[in-house]
């Protein structure tokens, strides 16, 4: 018999991702609850769940979804205390987190599964904290915002179940994510360990003189950006390979090329110096920009991009 399906979630933080998190859930029609120490919190909360609506009534609402089904409670305690599925978005601070979650694993019931949206911090660190039912605790992972972005990078700790790592694809699968399964822990996961790769060489590039700020990001941009937000780096590489594909290509001269740049890659701290010069390029890059409707106008093209993705049948 099939496990019942998820339809109690709890927030456990309410920033820029907790309430991203708490605007998808409710929009798959989930009963939400919700709890963060910050002053005015709440009032923030809703607001930013109203501004996100229209974005969910673009994608589609499941049935009965509606912002009047979410719940402030004072204190995580509270608002864990009849949850299915509990998503923490507290700091990145091991203690905190470890403090935290022995605190939600008393509260919440024996079958939830408790997630953290942790960005840098394992699940390894700190699920030894919970006393009573460690092997509850995954990483549920997300791509800023939330409500938006499909992927979701899930992983066990040491003391995790298999159970719960498949339960919590599950129930990532069920709000309409993308949820990939990462087979150990390694820091900052995997998304954010390829976008630090980028990142430091756009900063080597602008460190060494290549390039101005805004012809990095134009590179990237106007460039293979578009194709990665198609495809992925190995589906792309193949797809560059000719009739051999992805096998032929590292038989090519181009292979030993590209080798060849990885060996050349900058390796760099940015001090103060750099920082500022990176920041005068931003500035530069926006002046005379409406940065509020630049904004708008990128969650717009994304919501048209998500849609036609889901009609692509032959887009993994």
């Amino acid at each position: 018999m099939s496990e019942a399906p998820i339809r109690r979630a709890a927030i456990i933080g309410t920033g820029v991702i907790g309430a991203s998190w708490a605007t998808c859930f409710l929009a798959r029609g989930l009963d939400v609850t919700a709890s963060d120490p910050a002053p005015g919190a709440e009032a923030a909360l809703r607001a930013t769940v109203e501004r996100q609506w229209p974005a969910m009534e673009a994608m589609g609402l499941a049935p009965g979804a509606s912002p009047d089904r979410l719940r402030f409670c004072a204190t995580p305690e509270q608002a864990v205390e009849a949850a299915e599925f509990v998503q923490e978005n507290g700091p990145e601070r091991l203690a905190l987190k470890r403090e935290l979650f022995a605190a939600l694993d008393a509260a919440a019931p024996p079958g939830a599964l408790l997630a953290t949206s942790s960005s840098t911090i394992t699940v390894s660190e700190f699920q030894d904290a919970c006393a009573y039912h460690p092997g509850r605790v995954v990483l549920g992972h997300p791509f800023n915002p939330p409500h938006l972005i499909p992927l979701v990078e899930v992983a066990g700790g040491t003391a995790t179940s298999a159970d719960a790592v498949e339960r919590a694809l599950g129930f990532y699968r069920a709000m309409g994510k993308h949820p990939i399964h990462l087979r150990r822990e390694v820091r900052g996961h995997v998304a954010n360990r390829l976008q630090a790769a980028l990142w430091q060489e756009a900063f080597h590039l602008v460190q060494a003189g290549v390039a101005s700020v805004a012809d990095v990001d134009a590179a990237i941009a106007h460039g293979p950006g578009l194709r990665w937000a198609l495809l992925g780096p190995f589906l792309n590489l193949h797809l560059s390979g000719g009739p051999g594909g992805i096998g032929g290509l590292f038989e090519k001269p181009l292979w030993q090329a590209t080798e060849g740049m990885w060996r050349d890659l900058g390796q760099l701290s940015v001090d103060p110096a750099l920082g500022a010069r990176v920041a005068e390029g931003v500035a530069a890059e926006l002046a005379g920009r409406d940065e509020a409707e630049m904004l708008r106008q990128r969650d717009a093209l994304l919501l048209d991009l998500l849609r036609r993705k889901a009609g692509a049948g032959e887009i993994p």
